[in-house]
């Protein structure tokens, strides 16, 4: 017996019966949908739909579902749905007054109200595995506060920088997916249920009262919205997304630095695989499969976005498809938060090799720029001496730490002898004092901000 076939002369078609079920995957919404269910009979008998003994004695054996599903006791049958088999369930356990649960719902503000209370959690575990692997980078960034390395633009040496200040630029980025889970929060923090099917009900409920019960702070205004928006799932799917580009970044550039030509770090033994041919390999595995998990993402992402760029509405069974890609979203982000937390503080930086890299393409040239600004020389064409002076270098062969004072007053005799300490690194990365800054006393200020701000 279905919930919704007495008005059907034919049994459904057994292949049919299959195709449509989505219990394998709505199963994880199990405990949210009875935490619903139980808000929503205590409505019905606030506003005397039901009576108070038989809302009792609901909830009473609602709650004992709940304990046989986590316990793994629950008996799965010809369920379409997990709407469909707790109300089984139920009725089975207390029969005609099991059949009371549905009164003034139905499955489309049912399934909305479960994937919101579902989502609300997940953000707030994300948000607090955001913090947890900030908290973590901080921990790097000021292990390795003064290790000097080269900085990049187009993947070639830019300006020296230090380490900690790479490290903290990944902090920064994180902030921002933090702050869009948390506003997202806002807009998935709507209850929809009472809704019903999309135009409301005649029966008289107190929608406020159940989101109030369930923890929401605002109530959908539109009845057919309510059953029809999953802009929520897209939402913090697109902030996923975003975190994962993240997580990916940071990925790439560890597998670059951890492989031979780089050589400014090794990864853990203990995270770390080999090859089943060659005993020489030593493969970072966990950066690189965050780096394919992001691309799952962005195709789940796509795969919701496509589900609903022309459904009429207001529900359509088309929507039963958001759960599948989404929850493995979720999980994915989780489950990538985590195994980076655990993986990232157990790197091992080359501070020779990152420093002894650092001096090498001529990356304090903009330095002796900066020198000649200060000197009075107008930028553009001191930005045209010191490129002579690196044509000159290379002409030669040698370095920008090779140059000797009487060279540099061959280009311009505003240099003087405290030139020649501008362009050793050390020098350059001191230098950058502005704001935000690679210098070693902006970079301690702001990792004692973030302390604060992550306490």
């Amino acid at each position: 017996m279905k919930l919704w076939d007495s008005r059907f002369k034919k049994k459904l078609n057994k292949e049919v019966e299959e195709f449509t079920s989505s219990l394998s995957v709505d199963k994880k919404l199990a405990d949210y949908d009875i935490l619903g269910s139980v808000a929503h009979i205590k409505m019905l008998a606030k506003c005397k739909i039901i009576k108070e003994k038989e809302a009792r004695k609901i909830i009473k054996n609602l709650k004992e579902i709940k304990k046989e599903i986590e316990e793994e006791k629950f008996i799965f049958k010809n369920d379409e749905d997990i709407h469909t088999a707790i109300e089984r369930c139920l009725t089975e356990k207390i029969g005609v007054l099991g059949e009371k649960l549905h009164t003034a719902r139905s499955r489309n503000d049912q399934i909305a109200l479960d994937e919101r209370l579902y989502l609300k959690e997940k953000i707030k575990k994300i948000s607090s595995q955001i913090t947890e692997f900030q908290t973590t980078i901080l921990r790097v960034a000021r292990r390795y506060q003064n290790v000097v390395m080269p900085g990049y633009t187009h993947l070639q040496h830019s300006q020296p920088i230090l380490f900690s200040h790479w490290l903290l630029a990944y902090l920064e980025m994180l902030e921002r997916d933090k702050q869009r889970f948390n506003d997202g929060y806002l807009r998935v923090d709507v209850s929809p249920l009472g809704a019903a099917s999309g135009a409301g009900t005649s029966l008289p409920i107190d929608r406020k009262f159940t989101a109030k019960v369930l923890g929401f702070t605002k109530v959908a205004e539109n009845s057919i919205d309510a059953v029809s928006d999953r802009d929520f799932l897209l939402e913090v799917g697109s902030a996923s997304a975003i975190l994962m580009m993240h997580l990916s970044r940071l990925s790439e550039e560890i597998i670059l630095w951890n492989s031979t030509e780089f050589g400014f770090l090794e990864i853990d033994e203990s995270f770390a695989t080999g090859s089943s041919l060659m005993p020489n390999k030593k493969n970072p595995d966990i950066p690189e499969l965050i780096r394919g998990k992001t691309a799952r993402v962005y195709g789940e992402l796509l795969g919701l976005f496509s589900l609903m760029k022309n459904l009429p509405l207001s529900y359509n069974r088309d929507m039963q498809e958001d759960k599948e890609g989404f929850f493995e979203i979720m999980e994915i982000v989780s489950s990538c938060l985590s195994i980076s937390t655990k993986f990232l503080p157990k790197i091992r930086l080359d501070k020779e090799r990152m420093k002894k890299m650092a001096e090498r393409g001529e990356t304090t040239a903009t330095d002796l720029v900066e020198y000649l600004v200060i000197k009075g020389i107008p930028f553009r064409k001191a930005h045209r001496i010191v490129g002579k002076i690196l044509k000159h270098l290379r002409d030669s062969g040698r370095g920008l730490k090779e140059l000797t004072l009487p060279e540099l007053r061959r280009f311009s005799d505003k240099f003087e002898k405290d030139a020649l300490k501008r362009i050793k690194v050390e020098a350059s990365v001191k230098d950058k004092t502005s704001f935000g800054g690679t210098s070693p006393k902006q970079v301690a200020k702001r990792i004692k901000d973030w302390e604060k701000r992550l306490k």
